[in-house]
């Protein structure tokens, strides 16, 4: 359980030649269709969707990863989505994201070679371990090493705690440590620095130089969180607006995007759903950016095509849209911060 820092195990569901519609069938008849088996699971950047979740390999699911997947089906969890390594050339390394839920296993890439690990920020004990008196029912452990753990409070000169958050002047938290990790991975420099073993191998974690650099980029890394998650209060208001009023149906051969073009009479860039409407306010960077091997504002458009957006669905896009922005902002901080204090490494 603490052999080593965010242990590596997948949490993959995805369709192979392997997965069939009659054992899919058998499986949900195996017991009666219960509203406890619907669950949340991230299908792709700011896309969280129901399924019926069963547990039980090639059945519904291909492989479900219970062993990943049951510390996020009734238990409150964060979790980091990395890949192991990339097959596309062309883009720098994006491939970092997260969830409080169980993940599709292209989440942020459905590129050869790109399958993504989900890493779970605390473990729960098992139904048996709970049956058996062993734990508690709401106990858990952080996923991270001891050796890690001693080494980052060494540096810091703070007293590592096992439950959430440290006050960073006396001690710190494994939330602490996940949002300083997270930061780290949306640090340009890092990206840069260290493209070529990004593509070979999945990330590696470099120790703070002491507690001031390790405050900071905690702290943004917290924000970058939030955002992610769509639950940040920064997300209240978007710039985004939805002028003109119609079906509000995605048709074929949209979205797209207008640049902004002042000769043109379009002050503002837009994304298009039809003919007549379209999104107001998206700057080209924010529409170009990427997580892993998506453009989130095409994608999530796209995989809509042929629906009706509903008032929700509006809003979602626009609070995308800020989600965004703010993450340029804060990953250009985060290179700041880096600079500020002295570099990424002790």
């Amino acid at each position: 359980r603490h052999s080593s820092l965010l242990p590596v195990e997948t949490s993959v569901f995805w369709d192979r030649l392997d997965w069939k519609v009659h054992t899919a069938q058998a499986d949900l008849n195996s017991a009666p269709i219960s509203e406890e088996s619907v669950k949340s699971i991230l299908y792709r950047p700011f896309d969280t969707r129901q399924t019926y979740y069963t547990g039980k390999t090639s059945g519904f699911m291909t492989s479900p990863r219970h062993k990943t997947a049951r510390h996020f089906l009734n238990f409150e969890n964060i979790g980091l989505i990395a890949c192991r390594q990339l097959s596309q050339s062309g883009y720098q390394w994006a491939h970092c994201g997260v969830a409080d839920t169980m993940i599709e296993g292209c989440a942020i890439s459905n590129k050869t070679k790109e399958i993504n690990y989900l890493y779970p920020l605390y473990l729960y004990p098992t139904e048996q371990e709970i049956a058996a008196g062993l734990y508690p029912a709401d106990h858990r452990e952080p996923n991270l090493s001891a050796e890690f753990t001693g080494a980052l409070a060494e540096i810091l000169g703070l007293r590592f705690i096992a439950e959430g958050q440290g006050d960073l002047q006396d001690t710190f938290g494994p939330e602490d440590v996940f949002h300083y990790i997270y930061a780290v991975f949306h640090s340009p420099t890092y990206r840069e620095r260290y493209d070529q073993f990004l593509r070979a191998d999945f990330p590696r974690v470099p120790f703070p130089h002491d507690a001031a650099q390790f405050r900071v980029l905690a702290g943004l890394g917290q924000r970058l969180t939030d955002l992610h998650l769509l639950r940040s209060p920064e997300l209240s208001t978007s710039p985004v607006g939805f002028p003109v009023a119609d079906d509000n149906a995605i048709t074929k051969g949209y979205p797209k995007y207008t640049e902004p073009n002042p000769a043109g009479g379009i002050l503002q860039g837009r994304v298009s759903i039809n003919r007549r409407q379209y999104f107001e306010g998206v700057t080209p960077e924010v529409w170009q950016f990427r997580i892993g091997g998506y453009q989130p504002m095409e994608k999530w458009l796209k995989d809509r095509r042929g629906r009706t957006l509903s008032f929700d669905d509006i809003d979602h896009y626009r609070r995308m849209t800020a989600a965004i922005a703010e993450t340029m902002n804060l990953m250009a901080q985060v290179d700041e911060a880096v600079d500020e204090t002295g570099g990424l490494f002790v």
